[in-house]
């Protein structure tokens, strides 16, 4: 049997940034298309929630403990997005240009991508993709200030909760991570040419199945 070795070369690995994100409304059908690019992303953070024990006792001790349903939720910051966004922070054009706030926010997707870095290729070990699902929007604070001598961007943030999809033979979930590190060059790019698209195809966000499905063809 092997011994244990800690932070030997090339397993030294982290994960850092935050890009190429993609915001997909989500149509009549079930649909999540067309994504179009965000650009501005300057953050994606994720707080879950639930998850609580509850304990149960019997015969004088600890008899078992049970856990809450678990709820995606997170944050989005951004310097801007897109135009098409608008219908999930509750604006509706009235006339080009003139835009109608606290309308009924829409339902969408979204993914970005991070960066997994090691201590032999740095930022260019691999990557992961965030698919996140079912998604809807609160409100966002912004302050506008006088442009003076030290100029800043205003920089939007909302939060977000999810209602997850199924997964067949798993709990519904709101987000699934592909990791570039596991999974072979080929379906890497067949899925990134499903969530950005390319030249034939429109930009869209599968649902887990059908990810499942495009990483194991062939296997």
């Amino acid at each position: 049997m092997a011994t244990l070795v800690w932070d030997a070369v090339g397993s030294r690995i982290g994960e850092t940034g935050t890009s190429k994100g993609v915001y997909y409304p989500l149509d009549q059908t079930g649909k999540y298309s067309p994504g179009v690019a965000w650009n501005g992303l300057r953050s994606v953070t994720n707080s879950p929630e639930g998850a609580e024990p509850q304990d149960f006792y019997a015969d004088d001790q600890k008899y078992i403990t049970l856990r809450s349903a678990e709820n995606f939720s997170g944050s989005i910051g951004a310097y801007t997005y897109p135009s098409e966004f608008a219908e999930a922070i509750g604006e509706v054009e009235l006339v080009t240009g003139a835009n109608l706030t606290q309308q009924p926010r829409k339902t969408f997707g979204f993914c970005y991508r991070t960066a997994i870095v090691n201590d032999v290729s740095g930022d260019a070990y691999g990557y992961k993709l965030h698919l996140v699902y079912g998604a809807t929007a609160g409100v966002s604070e912004s302050a506008y200030e006088t442009i003076n001598d030290t100029p800043t961007l205003i920089e939007f943030s909302w939060d977000f909760t999810t209602v997850p999809v199924a997964v067949t033979g798993h709990r519904p979930t709101a987000h699934l991570i592909v990791d570039s590190t596991k999974v072979a060059t080929g379906k890497m790019a067949a899925l990134e040419a499903k969530l950005y698209g390319d030249a034939d195809t429109t930009a869209e966000l599968p649902l887990p199945d059908a990810v499942v499905a495009l990483l194991t063809t062939g296997d």
